[in-house]
């Protein structure tokens, strides 16, 4: 009994402090905005891609987004969407580019998770990465996306919200970014295997520049 009522008691105890901390107002972030984000990433010269409209922009709920073509020196296209909030409590939450990838006609089939080294906060890490080859009608897509903020990168959406919940109990703080990096397949450039080579190139030049637009 006494041990039965110290765990209800440390359960009433927990929900009073995450009361408190949701009544609180959420800081907001130091962050650079994403107009300044570089248009050159290495050997990648960028382009802006044409605005979401309102009703997408409704439906991701995002503070602020970055949504670029960058094209290497030797012609490939990699696409760049990064979309950012600054809070999370209200029902804007970040969901799992694959949620929405059939509604647009792509559908996945095949789904993998690498482990890239990259510079993080200025230091060399290891960070899990989502890896899914989309397919429509002939058209194949390599996608890689991943879950981060507060120097965390996490691939797993549940891992993402159980850490979303965890930083609003611990820092009073909700904040993250979707990142997402698409190369067209092209059979004739080397296929599957040259979409996820220019892939990973990419977002390892890409980790060293996210670090002032996504607060740690």
């Amino acid at each position: 009994m006494l041990t039965r009522g110290l765990i209800i008691a440390g359960c009433l105890l927990a929900g009073v402090v995450v009361l408190a901390r949701a009544s609180e107002t959420e800081p907001v972030p130091i962050r650079q905005s994403f107009d300044t984000f570089p248009m050159t990433l290495g050997d990648w010269e960028g382009q802006r891609l044409p605005d979401f409209d309102q009703d997408v922009l409704k439906v991701l709920g995002v503070d602020e987004y970055l949504n670029r073509l960058y094209v290497s020196s030797t012609g490939v296209h990699v696409g760049l969407y990064v979309g950012y909030y600054q809070s999370q409590r209200q029902g804007d939450t970040m969901h799992s580019p694959l949620n929405c990838l059939p509604g647009a006609g792509w559908l996945p089939i095949a789904h993998a998770r690498l482990h890239l080294p990259v510079t993080l906060g200025g230091q060399r890490r290891e960070v899990p990465i989502n890896n899914v080859l989309i397919e429509k009608g002939l058209d194949r897509q390599v996608v890689f996306y991943w879950y981060q903020g507060h120097d965390r990168v996490v691939a797993s959406e549940y891992w993402g919200k159980v850490y979303t919940v965890l930083d609003a109990v611990r820092l009073n703080r909700t904040d993250g970014a979707l990142v997402r990096v698409v190369v067209p397949v092209v059979s004739r450039d080397g296929g599957e295997a040259a979409a996820e080579a220019a892939a990973t190139d990419f977002t390892r030049v890409l980790f060293a520049h996210l670090g002032g637009y996504l607060p740690s």
